[in-house]
This record gives structure tokens, sequence and C-alpha cells, in this order.
């Protein structure tokens, strides 16, 4: 099996599940000569075995595999420098915090966190410990999102004074939010942090600033056992797995015929009792499939942003009115369910394209390279800026903590909106 230097960076990876998969293959594929993986810990011992089993037919491992009760343990065992942190959102904080205050930096998957004290209290622990914590933002790094952010630099249209922000979720990719933990809100923080919390730090990086003020307005319209009643639905179930009624629902999730899910989740289920398969119009989801938000941002720009989970196609549009012309961006993304094997098409681009309309002058279509990989091409980009020899960046993509905290606390605010009708400053959920 595979030896590692001493020279090479050293990291151990929290929650084994399917975003993990994403950071430690590139570890050991692309990455070996800067990298190394030291160990796993995750609540569920079956998931780590996996880990390992697709490791091993990298020629690596097996890695020590340490339960979540014994991350302290790890650390001193096998002294990362690093960790990434890809277990359920609401548990980031716990690992990203413990992880700095025994002296690592830390990776985590977005969301940083699902409410403002969380997030106080990893800034306050970046503060004390002094460590460095970056978040995965993969979406900067799409080619098309790139050449945004370069327009509005260079001036394209002068000062950006409103955005307009359409983000469509299908009935494939959007549907398996209520399927799986991230239907809890409490879990999650809901669509407006989990996975809004990308846009909203689209719009942060694209505009250079940060946002002021959030109102929002949401609720659980097509997805769940009310709304199916409603339409006239009659047959019902918890789950898919075994289940009659699930076979006629194109909305089902059948794991036993994905191995990557089965091996993952369905096999894993007697340690945890976590079903990867719930329905979406059951019981007990607790998010919104239907939201919009304005935002007021520190440069006077108004964002009006809307995300629904249940449309005929995946993608979005976004629109740029500013002093001198406007910008209009339309992108088809391919579908996919997380862990299904498809993680290729993971945010993979179909169709794009970029037109500027300058305030005086004929529109024209910006010219934008087209890149290999997930999400557009930006996974490989966001990958080596983690794990390899970065090359200096003017569009300074890579997200500090103080990124991540500004993406999460939009979606946040949003939250709290909905809960009180009334507009939410930035200022009053966080002290930096």
């Amino acid at each position: 099996m595979e030896l590692y230097g001493p020279q090479r960076t050293r990291y151990a990876l929290v929650g084994t599940g399917g975003r993990a998969v994403f950071f430690y293959q590139a570890i050991v594929k692309d990455f070996r000569e800067t990298s190394e993986l030291a160990a796993f810990c995750d609540v569920n011992q079956t998931r780590m075995n996996v880990a390992n089993k697709r490791l091993a037919a990298e020629g690596v491992g097996p890695l020590p595999t340490y339960k979540a009760e014994a991350f302290d343990q790890m650390i001193q065992e096998v002294k990362p420098d690093v960790v990434i942190v890809t277990s359920v959102d609401r548990t980031h904080h716990t690992y990203i915090i413990r992880a700095m205050e025994l002296g690592c930096d830390v990776i985590t998957e977005k969301p940083m966190t699902v409410d403002a004290e969380k997030c106080q209290e990893i800034l306050d622990a970046v503060k004390r410990t002094g460590k460095n914590l970056r978040v995965a933002f993969n979406y900067r790094y799409s080619p098309h999102n790139t050449k945004i952010r370069e327009l509005i630099m260079e001036g394209t249209i002068g000062d950006v004074h409103s955005v307009h922000f359409e983000w469509l979720l299908n009935t494939q990719h959007g549907a398996d939010y209520f399927r799986r933990w991230h239907r809890d809100k409490r879990n999650s923080g809901g669509l407006l942090v989990h996975k809004s919390t990308h846009h909203f730090d689209l719009v942060n990086f694209w505009l250079g600033s940060k946002p002021k003020t959030v109102f929002a307005m949401g609720d659980l319209l097509f997805y769940g056992r009310e709304n199916a009643e409603r339409r006239g639905v009659t047959e019902f179930y918890s789950r898919a797995y075994g289940s009659e009624a699930a076979k006629n629902d194109p909305f089902a999730l059948h794991m036993e015929e994905h191995e990557g899910l089965k091996e993952m989740y369905l096999d894993a289920e007697h340690e945890d009792g976590y079903m990867r398969d719930q329905s979406v119009f059951g019981d007990g989801i607790s998010i919104e499939d239907t939201m919009g938000v304005m935002v007021r941002y520190e440069n006077r720009a108004v964002l009006t942003y809307s995300l629904y989970a249940y449309s005929p196609w995946e993608g979005f549009r976004v629109c740029f009115n500013g002093s001198k012309g406007r910008i209009e961006m339309n992108v088809v993304e391919a579908s996919y369910v997380n862990s299904g094997g498809e993680q290729a098409l993971e945010g993979a681009v179909i169709g794009k394209k970029i037109i500027v309309h300058p305030m005086f002058a004929s529109p024209y279509e910006a010219a934008v390279e087209e890149g290999k990989g997930g999400h557009g091409g930006g996974d490989p980009v966001l990958l080596n800026d983690l794990f390899g020899t970065p090359e200096p960046d003017r569009f300074k993509r890579a997200a500090s903590h103080e990124d991540g905290a500004m993406s999460i606390l939009t979606g946040i605010a949003g939250n709290r909106s909905m809960a009180t009708g009334l507009p939410v400053a930035i200022a009053d959920l966080v002290k930096f």
C-alpha cells in the first residue's frame, strides 16, 4: 500500500457520506505529491468501511477509523494538519471548533453552519485559536461564474445597482433534499442556508460587497403530505425501500438499484437508523420548497432572489443592472442524485450563455472558456486550490471563514425574516 512522506499535508476527514467522496478521492487520485489522508471519523462504521474500500481500489489504505465520540483521540493519535468536515450541517461547528482548539486548520463543506449562534461560536474560535478555516465554495471557480466577476471588476456595466437571481432545482435533484436529513430544518437550516449559501456567496463574490439587510418569504407548497393530498394523491408511504406504493412514484429513490447508495446508506441503516430514501410526500418535512428573498448590500445594490425545488429543469438565470448597461447569464445544469453513481454530473453544465448589453451599443455574447469536471469545471480548480499548488488568483476565489459567514448569514436572516415577517439586519445576527 501507499506510504506517505512527512512533507505532505496530513488530512483527517469527519463525515464519510456522499459529499466526502469528492474530497477523499481527489486527494488519493490527483494530489498524492502534496497531500495524504490520515484517518476517517463518522457516527457510522459501515460508511467508513465503504470509504476504505474505495481507497483500496486506488491502492491506498486502509486508514484508521474513529467513531464520532473518539474525535479527540483521532486528532491526538494521527496528528493531522487539517481536518475536512463533511458531516451533517448542524454538526459542522462542533468539529470545526474542536479541531481548531486541538491545533488543526479546517476545510469545511458549505454551509459553514446553520444558525447565528453557531456562526458566532465559530468566529470566536477562529479569533481565539488563530487557526485557518476555509469553506469549499466550488461555484466561485466555475469559468462562467468567474467570468461574471471579471466583467464586473473591469467595469463593463459600471456600478452594479441591482441583481435578479433565479435558481431552479428540478424534480430529481431538488426532490432529493426532501428525502434525506436536509428535510429537517434543525439539521440543514433549510434550503436558504444549505443550498442558497452557494448562491448568496456568488452574489457577495460578484459584487465584492456584503449583505446588510434581508427580507424573505417562503413556504412548503409542493412537497409534504398535506400538499400531495390537496392535489388528490391517495397512496402514501414512509420510505421507498420495500414499499409497493413507491414503485409507482416517479419521486421515489430506489437505493437497491444504485450500488453506491446501497452500500453507503441502505447497508448502513442498522447502525444509526438513517433512511436515505424517505418519501418527499411524507410527514415531518420542516423546510420550505418555494422562497423569495430581497437583500440590500453595503454598496447599496439590491438583490431579488428566488429558489424553488420542483422545476422541470435545473439551472439558473441571473441579471445585473449597472450604470453602463446590463449582463444576463443563463445556465442549464445536468440533474443528478448525490452518491447515485453520477458524481461527474454534479453541477455539470449542459448549456450557458452570457450576454452583455452596453447602454449605448449593440449587445454581444461574452466568451467563456470551457472547463472540465463538476460544477462547470469549477471542481478541479477548487481542489487544486485546496490540495495542490495554487497559482496567484486576481479574482480571490478562495473563501475564508468570513466569506462562509457572510453567505450563510443571508440565509439565516432570511429564515428569521420568514418567521417574523420583518426585515433583518445582518449586524444584529453576529459580531465580527
